[in-house]
């Protein structure tokens, strides 16, 4: 990158001055989509269904068709449900002697209340999160241009 003397801006070599990009804040982006509301407005419905996304934000027209939550959402679920069961499980060992029916008895339905609970608002703030960082799409990037083949230009 070289600096542009003219605006005090950056510009990268054969474009034009980047434009100020909008403010978006981490933490907020990612409180707003554990609370299932667009992570630019936070007015809007981020799902339309239990965990699939809405298309686009009906309040500020915010595009997720193309957000990439993915396996992250599942991973952080079992992390958090694996911390509270286990910690839970080995402190009620150590208070109540129980058998091993009983322990899943009790554990067993804690943690599939808890993963289910848990699913949408992680995804969300993994959306939040997708969002903040410009992500998948999120950003304000120009699309695309179709590249020549990189032998495109040799022939037999």
């Amino acid at each position: 990158m070289q600096a542009n003397e003219t605006t005090g801006g950056t510009m990268h070599f054969g474009g034009a001055p980047d434009a100020p990009s909008q403010e978006r804040p981490v933490g907020r982006s990612i409180k707003r989509g554990l609370l299932s509301r667009c992570p630019a407005c936070g007015t809007g419905r981020l799902f339309r269904a239990y965990v699939k996304p809405v298309d686009h934000c009906a309040a500020c027209g915010e595009d997720y068709t193309h957000q990439r939550a993915d396996d992250l959402p599942p991973y952080l679920v079992i992390t958090i449900v694996g911390h509270i069961v286990v910690g839970g499980y080995m402190g009620t060992d150590l208070i109540w002697p129980l058998t091993t029916w009983q322990h899943l008895a009790i554990w067993v339905p804690i943690t599939l209340i808890l993963s289910l609970l848990l699913l949408q608002p992680v995804k969300g703030g993994a959306i939040g999160l997708q969002w903040a960082l410009k992500m998948h799409g999120f950003g304000a990037a120009p699309e695309e241009t179709e590249e020549p083949a990189a032998y495109g230009d040799r022939q037999a």
